[in-house]
């Protein structure tokens, strides 16, 4: 009983929502339009074939033709802005401590070797470039090439710091920022809501809710960018191209991003699922793929 309830809720709130916006798409919200469309992107600027987040790696991927740089970013004891996904020295330089507690002319390089996260059995040797970047050299070496920022930690003075160096640079159309905890991402929309804002988890999920509640319409989004991950294991539940992330993403975003693949078979996936951009740690790879394939930009 309460599986068939439930089970003509969700159709009926799909069927609302559908009707709703076939007759008034626009009753709240306008389709999501941004300066810079991304098919390629580069995960710590392309962690399996440079040490990630680092000036080597940008450089690759920018080299490879990316459309767009991923990054990581934290505080350092001297409040500079330093790219880095670990809050934690240890993986990444084999001493203990935290960068908070470090001043950026104090913390060590990188080890030799770093495990690859998202790809099992896969390590990347170090080259010439074991340091860990500041933003503003990002910002200053890729001028015109958009900038995926992960504000890592919850940290007032990290966001507002990061908002500064956007507007300095004059790069608020080229970057989007965020985190999977929304109340990171609602500080970066309340600090500069000019900045492309990020879906965090608990608001994608929200999402999926309104959507098959038929209550979508009447919410206001103030997000401007999906980026979801493809567990392979249920892609076919929540990314089905008829249900699900990207019906609702057609509607209003020309940004979705898939994260982090590494493979064909899942560039293959995510591209047929109607998705805008894959992330991933394999810059080459990934325009190999692109161009045997034909995939221009949407």
């Amino acid at each position: 009983m309460c599986a068939a309830v439930y089970l003509l809720s969700t159709v009926t709130g799909y069927v609302l929502t559908s009707a709703l916006l076939m007759k008034c798409p626009t009753l709240l919200h306008r389709r999501k339009r941004e300066a810079f469309t991304s098919r390629h992107i580069s995960h710590r600027g392309g962690a399996a074939e440079n040490l990630e987040n680092t000036m080597a790696a940008f450089k690759h991927a920018v080299d490879v033709g990316t459309d767009m740089l991923e990054l990581d970013c934290h505080l350092t004891k001297d409040e500079q802005v330093v790219v880095s996904h670990d809050a934690n020295l240890t993986r990444a330089t084999g001493i203990e401590g935290c960068i908070s507690d470090v001043a950026y002319a104090d913390l060590p390089s990188y080890l030799c070797k770093l495990g690859v996260t998202f790809q099992r059995e896969c390590y990347c040797e170090a080259g010439e470039d074991k340091c860990m970047p500041l933003l503003r050299d990002v910002f200053e070496a890729f001028p015109n090439t958009p900038v995926n920022v992960d504000i890592k930690v919850n940290n007032d003075t990290l966001i507002k710091k990061v908002s500064e160096m956007v507007i300095k640079y004059d790069r608020e159309h080229l970057t989007v920022w965020g985190n999977s905890s929304n109340k990171i991402a609602k500080k970066c929309y309340k600090e500069n809501p000019r900045i492309p804002v990020l879906f965090s988890l608990p608001r994608v999920l929200q999402l999926l809710g309104l959507f098959y509640t038929g209550l979508l319409p009447f919410v206001p989004l103030k997000e401007q960018f999906l980026e979801i991950p493809m567990p392979s294991i249920i892609t076919n539940i929540l990314f089905s191209p008829t249900l699900g992330y990207f019906s609702i993403s057609s509607l209003f975003w020309d940004q979705v991003y898939i994260w982090v693949l590494n493979d064909d078979e899942d560039f293959q996936r995510a591209f047929d699922l109607g998705a805008t951009g894959v992330m991933t740690d394999f810059p080459t790879k990934l325009k190999d793929f692109i161009e045997r394939n034909g995939i221009t930009k949407p």
